[in-house]
Order: C-alpha cells, then structure tokens, then sequence
C-alpha cells in the first residue's frame, strides 16, 4: 500500500557558526538537526518549490556540485555532516535554514508566502505582475564580508573572505542566513517597505530580520537547554541566544558578535547589558543603529515576559525565596525554564510576523510597528493572559518610541481604532467589494499550488481594482465617494485631484491607484478560535521634486493608501483601516525635508558607499547590497 510521505526532512546544519565548533564548551551544540518541510520532488541544488540553489563561484570560476538531498545515504543520516570545508553542505545549510525561516512565517500568517513578483511594462494593466517561483541562492557569492539579499535579482548572494583563523563563509551562519531570507520574505510581502521616506524605514527592515534570527536561537532544544543552564536561568546575562553572527563579528574586527540585543562588550573587553535610554533613538542616524533599538525594545519585552512565565518555577525551586543557590541548577529546572523561555519566544516570533499584516503600507515608522503588535495580539488573544502586550508597551516606552497623535501609551490609545464606515442608502465601496471577491479568496484558503494561488489573487486584484474605479468614476454614486477616500487615505476627485498625481490609463481624467495587495489569512488562536480575514492594500503615487523651486531637482515617490482588514466571518465587515493618506501634507513636508537633507548632505546610501555616483547606479535597487557593506 502506499506509504505518507515524512512530514519533515530532518538536515543537519550548524546551530549558529563554524567558530564555535572550535571551542570546548559549545562544540557539543553547535551540531543541530532542522526540521525542514519534506519536498519529495526536491531537486539536486537542492532546487525545491521554494528555493533553488545556485553555487557558482565567479571569484574562482567554479561551478560546485550541487547536492542531492533525495539521496538514499543523506536521507538516512539527515543530511551532510557540519563542514566548513565541503560546498555540499554549504548548499545544505543556506537551504535548511531558510526554509525553516519560510515555514515559520507561514505559519504566524497563516497563508503560503511569495516572493517579490517581477514588473513587466509591455503587459496589459492589471497583468503585469509575473510570478517568482524561487529565491534563488548562491552561497559562493562574492569573495567579501558581505552578505545580502538582491531584490532585482530575486537572490540571496553570500560572501567569503579570510579571518584570523581560517576563510569566512557567511552561508555558514545561522543568524546570517536567517536574517537574509527575512528581507526576501518582507519584500515580498510589501515593496514599499524598502523606499527610504524617514529614518525608520531602512532601519525597520534590519531590525525585524534581526528579530527573526534571533528568536529562531530559541527553536533549538539542545541549544536552550545549555545556554539556560550556563546563565543559571537569568536570560539577561551574556549568552549565545542574544548574540548575532559572531563569527563574522569577531573576523571583521570587532570583539564579539555582529550585533548583540541584550548587552555588548566595552573597550575593555567587559560584556554590559544594554540600559534603555530615549535619547538613543534621536542620535542614531545609520539603520543598523537605529534598528538595534527597535530589536533592544522587543527583545526587552521578550526577556520581562518569560520572567513572569518563569517565576512561579522559581519560587518552587527556592521555597518561596525566588533566590537559586550557588552552582549548577537542577536539571529538572534547567528543562522547565528552558520549555518556558520556548514558548515565550515562539509567541513573540509569531506576533512580529503576524504584526506586517496591520502595518500601513507605506513610510513605516516604530510607532506604527508598536501599533501593529499590539492590535496582532490582541486580535488573536484578546485576554493577554502572559502580559506580553503590557511588556512591549512597557519596553518601548523606556527606549523612547512613541507613535505619534497619541495621547497616552496604553494598549487602548495604541490598538488601531475599529473602523467606522458610514453607508449611504445601506450601501459602501468598501464592505461591497469584499462582498465581490468572498468567494473567491474563500476558495484560495484551500489552494496548495502556489502558481495557481498567485495568478487566483492577481485576477482577484484586477477585479477589485476595475470594482472599485467602476463605482467610484459613477457620477450618480458622488456620496459614496468622499467616504472612500476618507477611509482609504486615497483622492480621487475628478475636480481637484493633488499636485503630481498618477493619472489612470484606462479613465481619463481620473487618478489612478494601486490595489497592491489582496491575501487571504486563516488563523487559529491558542483557544482554538479560527479567525478568517481578508487583508486588502490600496496605494496611490504622487511624483513630486525634492526641491519645489528647483525644475531640475530630483524628484521622488510620495505615496498614501489604506491597509484594510476584513473579517469573513457571517456578512463581510470592515475590521481596520490603517491609513496614510495621499493628501498629508505634513507627512509630506517631513519627508521631502528628510530627502532633503540626505541630498544636500550626500547621505544618501548610494553616495555614502559609491560616493557621487552615476545615473545608473543610482537608479539601482541593491539597497542591500549597500547597507550590508
């Protein structure tokens, strides 16, 4: 009879990098197993549904063997053992560890993931969207210290460079690997999220690929077990699970990890943890910094919330005192602080996924983010039994991160508001499209095949998009329209439509818009509770110069629109529209005084690493290429 296929692929990988192999105390978790997703048409590469691995070497001008997962001796033995010195394993782990990355984001979103579609101008409007099948990784990049994810090549492109010790190779760390395949995985959701309109722009994307590689240290059980018992259960102290990437740290010059969340070392060589201080948020410039930040505020709430889950333990160990004797602690404890620190990590890894889908859709700032992790949570846990909502608010607090027009820092003031759409003769654009496309993103919940998924969707958002540009162009249906605008941030009269406005192809005299995004999101809460929801993403451009008075001025994308969330539910309703609206003039005047100051002062990305670059260049989008260097 025939046999179910194994519901994982189980691949050996390093648990964070070759370095600490190489040392007595770590060598003995550094080898770990990754439970991948079983592909049994994966090809050799591996070249599977979602990824495809690439080794070429232009440096040396080789072409490695690519490795066959579905070989009898690797199935056997979970693949390739750990090895610095064998580019089969390399291949191994750059693809281990980024489709652990993918499953968990599928996971916290409830959906399949895509990658950042490609554009093709010669298409029919509403057809131009061509599908990206696989992220294509070469783990043999470049010869340098760099690392980065190529949005126009839809690729993960790693380097290698010689250390004290030995070569470098950056698709051998963990952390470098995961934090890459976030930036695909975040492009591919939103490419908006890469235009730099303020400073948290750049910095949002490093820090939340930051985050994601962080709390995957705490999927690791062997891994937990020791750091937990080495810190004696005390998380905030120095250890490997808040550290990033320190091979490459240490092998680029500094002493210790890449990045730290919890704490870092000092000219004299003493590891401190990191003190909250507000003023850090409005000296730091650079989005590495910046970011650090954000990741120090979630990271901190992190650390408050398993110390509450983990303090009746605690007490149970101490006879109520909450103070552990000197030495080692007792491996039953060690095993149950280890579960807790877990759980609580896997919670805060799936509300920071979960929070993109309540995130606006364009010019990102850490106020939004707290926002958006707030109303995640509480939409799925309403109670927040763990506290982790009063931690976060509490953490971003002492950091200084404040959303603006709030008058109080409480979860009420900082869940986005429920949306309140007025109808005109019991009828509304907004509630009446997703009454269109019900059935059709209803049917998508249950569609495996993720070609067939993406061309269902964008037939989805055609059809949204010509719905809407058809009723709202109807002179009779005028009274709908200020409501419209008014809840999607977009403006689309006809008599006084903004300055440098996209107008439509196909109605002229009307602004276009952009239904970017329609995706369907199935969830379960820790109660079982299924919630069924439809996220809708509507944007409008505005091309506009830098410099009003200057003609010759660069000119740069102002953009506004309307995340809006649905639930499914019994009657289609309008849950939330987290808007930023087209006509903000305020939002505008700080944007074009950032870019401003980036042009006069030649601080913008491409000059600060290509100096006054040429036209081409600039017109290039290997931001991270840059930002990684």
């Amino acid at each position: 009879e025939p046999i179910a296929p194994p519901p994982y692929r189980r691949l050996r990988a390093f648990a964070f990098d070759p370095s600490l192999s190489l040392q007595l105390e770590t060598a003995s978790i550094n080898h770990t197993v990754l439970n991948t997703p079983w592909e049994g048409d994966l090809a050799p590469g591996p070249r599977g549904e979602y990824l495809e691995v690439v080794d070429y070497d232009p440096a040396s001008g080789c072409w490695y063997d690519p490795v066959d997962l579905n070989a009898v001796e690797l199935v056997a033995q979970d693949g390739l053992a750990p090895s610095e010195g064998n580019p089969q394993f390399h291949q191994q782990m750059a693809y281990a560890v980024a489709m652990s990355t993918i499953g968990h984001f599928e996971h916290a979103l409830g959906r399949p993931v895509f990658w950042a579609w490609n554009y093709d101008e010669k298409r029919p409007a509403g057809e131009r969207d061509v599908y990206v099948q696989r992220l294509r990784i070469y783990p043999h990049a470049t010869r340098t210290a760099n690392a980065y994810y190529s949005p126009a090549k839809k690729a993960l492109l790693f380097g290698y460079f010689p250390g004290p010790s030995g070569m470098v190779f950056s698709c051998l760390s963990h952390d470098i690997v995961a934090h890459e395949t976030t930036h695909a995985l975040l492009d591919g959701m939103n490419r908006r999220f890469i235009e730099d309109n303020n400073p948290d722009t750049l910095a949002f994307h490093e820090a939340f690929a930051d985050l994601v590689a962080l709390f995957q240290h705490f999927t690791l059980p062997e891994v937990m077990r020791h750091q937990i018992g080495k810190t004696r259960g005390d998380l905030e102290r120095q250890s490997l699970l808040g550290e990033l990437a320190r091979q490459f740290g240490e092998a680029t010059g500094r002493y210790g990890a890449l990045r730290n969340a919890i704490g870092d070392w000092g000219p004299d060589k003493v590891w401190r943890p990191i003190e909250p201080d507000p003023r850090k948020l409005k000296e730091a410039v650079e989005p590495h910094t910046r970011g650090a930040i954000l990741v120090a505020a979630v990271f901190g709430a992190f650390l408050a919330a398993y110390r509450a889950r983990s303090a009746d333990l605690v007490r149970l160990a101490t006879a109520g005192t909450g103070v552990l004797p000197q030495g080692e602690i007792h491996p039953d404890l060690r095993n149950r602080l280890a579960g807790e620190a877990s759980n609580a990590a896997s919670d805060f890894l799936n509300i920071c996924i979960r929070a993109l889908d309540y995130l606006p859709p364009v010019d990102v700032t850490f106020g939004d983010y707290l926002r958006a992790l707030v109303t995640a949570d509480f939409d799925l846990v309403p109670n927040d039994k763990h506290g982790y909502r009063v931690a976060l608010i509490e953490s971003f607090r002492r950091w200084g991160i404040m959303p603006t027009g709030l008058r109080a820092l409480s979860e009420e003031q900082l869940r986005w508001p429920f949306a309140r759409l007025r109808q005109h003769k019991g009828w509304a654009a907004l509630t009446a499209v997703a009454e269109e496309i019900r059935n059709g993103i209803s049917s998508t919940l249950y569609i495996r095949d993720r070609k067939k998924l993406f061309d269902v969707l964008t037939r989805i958002r055609k059809t949204t998009h010509e719905y809407i540009q058809r009723t709202m162009s109807d002179k009779s249906d005028a009274p709908h329209k200020p409501e419209f605008m008014r809840v999607t941030g977009l403006n689309i009269s006809e008599s006084n439509p903004p300055s440098g406005i996209t107008m439509s192809e196909s109605m002229p005299g009307q602004a276009s818009f952009e239904v970017h995004a329609v995706r369907p999101a199935l969830r379960v809460s820790p109660n079982g509770v299924i919630v069924k929801q439809l996220i809708m993403i509507i944007t409008q451009r505005r091309i506009l110069p830098v410099f009003p008075d200057d003609p010759e001025s660069e000119t740069f994308d102002f953009r506004g629109g309307s995340t809006l969330i649905f639930d499914l539910e019994g009657e289609p309703s309008l849950r939330y529209a987290i808007t930023k609206p087209i006509d903000d003039e305020e939002r505008l005047a700080q944007i074009r005084e950032y870019r401003r100051a980036k042009t006069q002062e030649h601080l913008s990305l491409r000059d600060t690493y290509f100096g006054r670059a040429s036209a081409a260049l600039r017109g290039a989008e290997e931001v991270f290429c840059m930002l990684h260097s």
